[in-house]
């Protein structure tokens, strides 16, 4: 988001946190009907909870459906919880299919199944099928709402045939599906060959079959990728059979794109993308206590470290003052190595097969850097302290540390991911206390052998 576009934001936010303070409700209900869906869902996630229900109850009816989708899932939560049913019923009614999965999904059953009722049989089967897969997989992401055409057909039959749908086609259709009479995906007829072909020719004459399909089990990690690789506005969803299932369309697709990089974002803190800013105290509490407790684990470990040298410490005071260095050095460089590990994971990039690759390689610059940084610190704390022995001691301790850690930053995610544990959530606490407890353990356990 640019500058002036976060400024806008800031300035509606607190214009409208005005109005409200000042009690002018109209003011403000004018105010929401000027901004987008988008920028209504931002301004929400932005208010504290009294302020947003005030604000939630002004939105226009026709918007709630598209707002609520935009939010995060606990601001989500938060707001079907002071809706009627009669509201919930009405926000969902013009959703497509593959939005209307995602919010059914955390309504209280009672309105799942009113909903579902209030379906034709046509779109109920449909739903049904989208919900039948996981939220992270293509299957789970696709909208079934798709145009599909015979390859024997004509141009001129299709073009007809679009017309008589007239609103019927689905939002964002840059391509129809060319299928068998099994439905069985065959290849894909860009808008812009039935315009540009004679109208005699056959689909089959004009269809692409360059476009690979998507199966319906993939993950939406991995059918983002694929459309950043191949530039792609939709993509066909199919079985395991080859039936056509439904699209995926781009927006689709930029949804969770940021949703991953929130996740990255987050997880470093040890909190999730979906937390709300706003969230009760208890709540919060409760979810940032188990890693806050997780830290203090490992915090008591380096602690216990430092205190087997208690000795050394108390004859050389130097040593207390030089440590932090140690172990922050290695900190950094392991977060930078660890980082660029996850993101590869994240991307697709790295898996074990190149894992040796990337180990090799950020140890050969952990190695590089520590003999750099090793030289630069062991002049400064030899300056210092007037003693070249020191010097070399942490010269010595800052090199093994920094190549600890460039090891532990790039076998650490993939350990983490094999037994099943988030390298985002869980990496940084681990790799701080690999790093703490060596620095530590190099720094005075070198002075203990060679100073005492």
């Amino acid at each position: 988001m640019s500058v002036v576009a976060e400024n806008s934001e800031d300035s509606r936010l607190q214009r409208l946190q005005d109005i409200l303070a000042s009690g002018a409700v109209r003011e403000a209900g004018r105010l929401l009907r000027s901004l987008a869906p988008a920028e209504i869902a931002h301004l929400l996630e932005s208010l504290p909870p009294a302020e947003r229900e005030i604000t939630w109850n002004l939105v226009d009816e026709e918007h709630d459906g598209e707002i609520l989708l935009l939010v995060t899932d606990e601001v989500r939560a938060n707001l079907i919880r002071h809706m009627d049913p009669e509201e919930l019923l009405a926000a969902t009614a013009n959703l497509d299919l593959d939005d209307l999965a995602d919010l059914v999904q955390q309504m209280p059953s009672a309105i799942t199944t009113q909903v579902m009722q209030a379906l034709d049989d046509q779109r109920r089967n449909r739903l049904e099928a989208v919900l039948s897969y996981s939220e992270d997989t293509a299957g789970g992401l696709m909208n079934t709402d798709t145009v599909t055409v015979r390859p024997e057909v004509t141009l001129d039959v299709v073009l007809r045939y679009l017309r008589r749908l007239g609103d019927g086609v689905p939002g964002d259709t840059d391509k129809l599906f060319v299928v068998n009479r099994d439905d069985n995906y065959l290849g894909i007829l860009p808008l812009s060959q039935l315009v540009t072909r004679a109208p005699e020719d056959t689909v089959a004459e004009a269809m692409s079959l360059a476009m690979q399909p998507i199966r319906a089990d993939m993950s939406t990690s991995e059918v983002a990728r694929r459309f950043e690789a191949h530039d792609m506005l939709s993509a066909p969803v199919v079985d395991s059979q080859g039936r056509l299932l439904g699209r995926i369309t781009v927006d689709d697709v930029i949804d969770v794109i940021r949703e991953e990089g929130e996740h990255q974002f987050m997880g470093h803190a040890g909190l999730s993308e979906e937390e709300d800013m706003f969230a009760p105290v208890l709540a919060s509490t409760r979810r940032r206590a188990l890693w806050l407790g997780i830290n203090l684990a490992t915090a008591f470990l380096a602690s216990w470290v430092i205190g087997q040298f208690e000795a050394t410490l108390s004859k050389i005071v130097a040593l207390a003052v030089l440590m932090p260095i140690v172990a922050s050095m290695g900190g950094i460089a392991g977060s930078q190595t660890l980082t660029l590990a996850i993101r590869g994971i994240a991307l697709g990039q790295l898996s074990s097969k190149n894992a040796r690759a990337l180990l090799m390689k950020e140890l050969a610059v952990g190695t590089l850097n520590s003999l750099i940084w090793a030289m630069v610190v062991a002049a400064i704390a030899g300056f210092w302290f007037g003693s070249s022995q020191i010097a070399l001691l942490i010269g010595v301790a800052i090199s093994i540390n920094l190549i600890s850690a460039a090891i532990t930053g790039s076998v650490l995610p993939l350990l983490l991911e094999r037994v099943g544990i988030d390298p985002a959530l869980a990496g940084s606490v681990l790799l701080t206390t690999v790093t703490d407890v060596i620095g530590f353990l190099s720094f005075l356990g070198l002075a203990t052998i060679f100073l005492l």
